[in-house]
């Protein structure tokens, strides 16, 4: 952990979710509140137009599939999370990321609460200095999101019955 001294009495302490003064800003949730829309996407796309140092974004977005359970078909998708816990597993996936991979910058989004079919729920956007290192940087953050990171989805059918996903 590195503490830095901001001014007489006020310590920053670099590793942590929240920072001890109100001038400095906290991190951002992980989640969003229903599907990540495609604005969202945009603007974040946009925001990087001027980092010139990057030549390599890769970015993953994970969409509910329409999928048949018997004889039903999977309506939507309903996600819930253990949040602190999540929060605390997707930060130790980004800062192992940035020391396993040569990364400029990267954003890690997944939904909360209800997604139709066809909708985006995971979001993530790795930027890097060249192509390859964006690639293999976003295949290891998703497979370790899907992995490790406290999220269930419960499908709901089209008959109002639920089964719970499994990830795989």
């Amino acid at each position: 952990m590195v503490v830095v001294q901001m001014n007489e009495g006020t310590f920053l302490k670099r590793n942590e979710m929240q920072l001890d003064t109100k001038s400095q800003k906290k991190k951002k949730s992980a989640f969003i509140e229903g599907a990540i829309d495609a604005a969202f996407i945009g603007e974040s796309i946009a925001k990087h137009q001027n980092k010139t140092n990057i030549g390599a974004h890769h970015i993953f977005l994970g969409q509910v599939r329409k999928d048949k359970v018997g004889d039903e078909k999977v309506e939507a998708i309903e996600y819930t999370a253990y949040k602190e816990m999540a929060e605390k597993e997707i930060e130790r996936i980004r800062e192992h990321a940035f020391e396993k991979y040569d990364l400029v910058c990267m954003h890690i989004f997944h939904s909360l609460g209800i997604v139709e079919a066809g909708e985006i729920c995971l979001f993530v956007f790795v930027s890097a200095v060249h192509r390859e290192v964006s690639f293999q940087a976003s295949k290891y953050i998703v497979e370790e999101i899907k992995a490790k990171v406290p999220i269930f989805g419960k499908e709901l059918l089209g008959d109002a019955s639920h089964q719970w996903k499994i990830n795989k």
